[in-house]
């Protein structure tokens, strides 16, 4: 009998278990079969098109819109780069690229990019390009109509390479004709650090691309040289870029062995643990950390991880809240695939990730996670942080609100026009303290 009953359970056992695994492997091939199914459609559909569309089909221009709209259906930050767009890849990770080294800005009346603020020592300075040219041609190809993008894309390339540019200069009757050659552009993370007020110091950390902690670090070393007993570190307006560079400079103020980021994902490959591991330069001195709603990213790395361990003041107004981390993915035909892999997490353990792109609306529009819904959190003395919406400041300042002329004055050129006009009438113009218009 006890034998019988045995044999029973054991039957039982193995019923239940072949059960789970048909469900198991049951929801796994549906997921197969559909991922199967709709590549299938896809290719069809493309055949078909290409036979029988009443016009050629494009399958560069009509596959990579699909494949765009497809990515951006995830998040914005999941992005393809064919070949041909490896520089502007290149741009975003190491903060680098081949150009002339200048910002363009765009004339809506004329239809025409034009030269806003060529770098110093840079081909577009070199050559002698000022602010306020107007680009008619490149290599003979008019620009007229094209967007800054596409100017911006003409005007980058192989370092070394050789192009003629035609512009029109406010107050030159005829064109002038530039040969430049392209460099590597390297630009600079830290545009301005100083003294200020007494023995306060200032850095300008405006991109975590290339090598930003080590210009970081040579600024902080001369500011302490020059006798500072406090910082203020600027990262308004600073869109992020490698997180290692963020846990990097974190580094330089809290000690060794410290976990400054945890990131998580659907793979075991997108968990990670970032630490400090390095002796910190300073512990001591007081810090201030500025932000905005244009801060984002490592930036947010960078503030949030100083809040979280009671090491600074966070001042300004909320933070982008980009919690989401990208790796790059090579692809077939030298293509590369930037896709979010993982959330990350700062030490209180909450993640700034603002926008939860899985669930959207119907309409298929997305929103801010609400306040009511974000979760408490402490920092290492027991202060209270939020997750869910960026980096909420420890001192919020208002934000000065701009009368709507000055957008419009702004938008159309016209403050721009007036000082490349007021340039071009006065060669030199009076100390900052002295000058009046």
């Amino acid at each position: 009998m006890k034998k019988f009953f045995n044999k029973r359970a054991v039957i039982l056992l193995t019923a239940i278990l072949a059960v789970v695994a048909f469900f198991s492997f049951k929801s796994s091939d549906s997921r197969t079969f559909q991922l199967a199914k709709n590549m299938e459609i896809f290719n069809a559909i493309v055949k078909e098109l290409d036979m029988f569309y009443v016009d050629t089909i494009d399958p560069n221009k009509t596959l990579r819109e699909g494949i765009d709209a497809m990515l951006m259906s995830l998040d914005p930050y999941t992005n393809y780069f064919p070949e041909e767009d490896q520089s502007e890849l290149e741009q975003m990770i190491k903060g680098s690229y081949g150009g002339i080294g200048s910002m363009i800005t765009y004339d809506v009346k004329r239809k025409r990019s034009v030269i806003a603020e060529p770098y110093e020592g840079m081909p577009a300075a070199q050559v002698g390009l000022r602010a306020g040219d107007i680009l008619l041609t490149l290599d003979g190809k008019d620009l007229e109509g094209k967007t800054n993008a596409e100017v911006s894309e003409m005007l980058r390339g192989q370092v070394g390479t050789t192009f003629s540019l035609r512009v029109e200069r406010p107050g030159v009757s005829k064109p002038i004709d530039f040969k430049i050659v392209r460099k590597s552009i390297q630009l600079p993370t830290v545009p301005y650090a100083g003294v200020v007020s007494g023995k306060t110091g200032y850095i300008n950390l405006n991109s975590f691309s290339g090598n930003p902690s080590k210009e970081f670090k040579q600024a902080f070393l001369d500011l302490k040289s020059k006798g500072i007993t406090s910082l203020v570190i600027d990262l308004r307006g600073n869109g992020g870029g490698l997180l290692d560079e963020a846990v990097e400079i974190v580094n330089f103020f809290v000690p060794r062995g410290k976990t400054i980021v945890v990131t998580k994902g659907k793979t075991k490959q997108a968990a990670s643990v970032y630490k400090t591991l390095r002796e910190p330069i300073d512990t001591e001195i007081p810090l201030v950390v500025l932000v905005n709603s244009g801060t984002a990213s490592s930036s947010e790395i960078l503030a949030g991880a100083l809040q979280d361990l009671d090491r600074a003041v966070i001042v300004g107004n909320r933070t982008f809240g980009k919690g989401l981390v990208q790796i790059p993915r090579s692809l077939p035909y030298g293509g590369t695939l930037k896709v979010t892999t993982s959330k990350y997490y700062i030490p209180s353990g909450r993640c700034v990730q603002a926008i939860d792109y899985k669930h959207r609306n119907e309409d298929g529009s997305v929103g801010r996670i609400p306040d009511s819904l974000t979760n408490v959190f402490h920092t290492a003395a027991g202060r209270i942080v939020r997750d869910g919406g960026g980096v909420t400041p420890d001192i919020v300042v208002e934000q000065e609100k701009l009368p709507n002329i000055l957008f419009y004055l702004a938008n159309d050129n016209l403050i721009f026009n007036y000082a490349t006009n007021y340039c071009r009438k006065h060669a030199t113009i009076a100390p900052a303290e002295q000058f009046k218009l």
